[in-house]
């Protein structure tokens, strides 16, 4: 398909990250089914509710675009998905170890997703779509909520599988990060 105007492209990529949250709630069920960590697990569960919320929302965008919901293949997300896959595969050296795999895996997916939420959100303003914002952006709250969510996670995750393997680390994490 041929983009040439601003809603073209808005709508490409529409399509583009309505594939991504369907190839990333895929995802997740694997995450799902490979995770230890119980909050580990809690993160997972909150957020495939929040992915179909999303897929919801991003339906409704379609509808205020006056088109029906159509999956433009995301390759981005596809390779995020299989690398993430490998990566668990690969992942046999400690359920510690696994979970850290799995919780890496879904920092990248929440990246790409906020990068993605936050240039549809510019075209939607730039064409008046006040409602497609909108929508929109309470996708952008919760991809960013979990970024968060994740990255104050992963401290604690790294600390108890550098204990699970015999390993101390000389300063604490927020000795690092603060001074």
């Amino acid at each position: 398909m041929a983009i040439r105007t601003l809603q073209e492209k808005f709508m490409h990529e529409l399509g583009d990250i309505y594939d991504a949250e369907h190839q990333f709630l895929q995802g997740q069920e694997l995450m799902l089914q490979n995770a230890n960590d119980g909050t580990l697990k809690q993160m997972i569960i909150q957020h495939i509710d929040q992915t179909r919320q999303q897929i919801n929302n991003l339906e409704q965008v379609f509808n205020l675009m006056g088109t029906k919901p159509q999956r433009v293949m995301c390759d981005g997300a596809k390779g995020i998905v299989s690398e993430g896959q490998k990566t668990m595969r690969e992942a046999s050296g400690s359920p510690e170890i696994m979970d850290l795999v799995i919780l890496g895996g879904a920092s990248k997916v929440e990246h790409y997703e906020i990068a993605t939420y936050r240039g549809l959100i510019t075209g939607a303003q730039l064409m008046g779509q006040r409602d497609v914002v909108n929508l929109l952006q309470q996708n952008l709250q919760q991809e960013e909520q979990t970024a968060r969510m994740i990255e104050q996670t992963e401290p604690q995750m790294l600390q108890r599988a550098m204990s699970a393997q015999g390993m101390t680390g000389t300063t604490s994490y927020n000795q690092q990060t603060t001074g």
